[in-house]
């Protein structure tokens, strides 16, 4: 039978959004469960919350079921905190269904796996694709189903299938006084409306530009969280910023007021056109809910 390769994200939300997706579709909750359930042991034992009798060569032996593809395959990468210790992360696993074999292979950057056309599906953040490839315009990206028409046909064959519902927001964050300052709620026009300092995370520099467009950052400079400072913290000494959050309840904390929700930071099936056939095309439905369609033709 047919085997076609989906990449996935090695660990974190997006591979549980995954895994819940393809579980809900085949059946597989227990296999979904077992995954997502190692991950986050094997990440509290990198964060120190958790404490193992075996070392993690002997885990990774344990968990890893080599001789069968249907049982799930780990492998080991240096994490990025202090001593750089081994982390168990997802490596891959073979899944049966009615569109032949799905086999899910991790990788740390799926969606540049696919512009390099390893694979013809995968799923990302929709963040990356942001940070990546999308156009910067004067006016503002507010959805995942404006993100196609935001790419340069020349820059990459990737398109955006359809999103998976677990969302987080790039949401505005503000203190009171910033907010009493003009006299309407606090979203794209009030940024337009504001000068000076504004704090955001580095890394999301570019999406933020997308997703508030680049005629509301004239007299804007952006600020950045201190090493190891909490976002909310310094969004909160510098008067306004964009931070995700769910509850807000962190932000709340810190006396910041939550604006308008900018954009939605969510797993998304991707797809390469140069590379699609009929199973790639099976396997995404496969993935998709029934109601949904593609966002765009590609």
């Amino acid at each position: 039978m047919t085997t076609t390769r989906v990449a996935v994200p090695r660990k974190g939300r997006p591979l549980e959004a995954v895994l819940e997706r393809l579980a809900a579709r085949t059946g597989t909750t227990e296999l979904a469960d077992d995954i997502i359930s190692t991950l986050r042991y094997e990440k509290a034992i990198t964060k120190g919350n958790q404490t193992a009798e075996d070392d993690v060569y002997h885990r990774l032996a344990e968990y890893s079921g080599l001789d069968d593809p249907t049982q799930p395959e780990y492998t080991l990468l240096r994490d990025d905190r202090d001593g750089m210790p081994r982390r168990v992360v997802f490596d891959s696993v073979t899944v049966p269904t009615a569109h032949g074999d799905v086999q899910l292979v991790g990788r740390e950057e799926p969606f540049r796996a696919l512009r390099t056309h390893e694979f013809a599906l995968g799923f990302d953040s929709a963040d990356l694709v942001l940070e990546e490839v999308v156009q910067l315009r004067d006016d503002a990206l507010t959805s995942i189903e404006e993100i196609n028409d935001r790419i340069d046909p020349l820059d990459t064959d990737v398109r955006v299938v359809t999103g998976l519902g677990d969302t987080v927001y790039h949401t505005l964050l503000a203190t009171p006084d910033v907010v009493d300052a003009q006299d309407r709620p606090l979203g794209r026009e009030f940024v337009r409306n504001y000068d000076g300092e504004f704090c955001i995370s580095p890394r999301y520099e570019r999406l933020v530009e997308a997703v508030l467009g680049t005629a509301a950052l004239d007299g804007i400079t952006f600020t950045y969280p201190e090493n190891g400072n909490e976002e909310e913290a310094d969004i909160a000494a510098t008067g306004i910023g964009v931070y995700l959050t769910v509850t807000g309840s962190t932000a709340r904390d810190h006396d910041l007021e939550l604006g308008e929700r900018l954009f939605p930071s969510e797993t998304v099936l991707l797809e390469n056109a140069r590379e699609r056939d009929a199973m790639t095309e099976d396997v995404g439905d496969l993935f998709a809910e029934p109601e949904e369609t593609a966002l765009q033709s590609v």
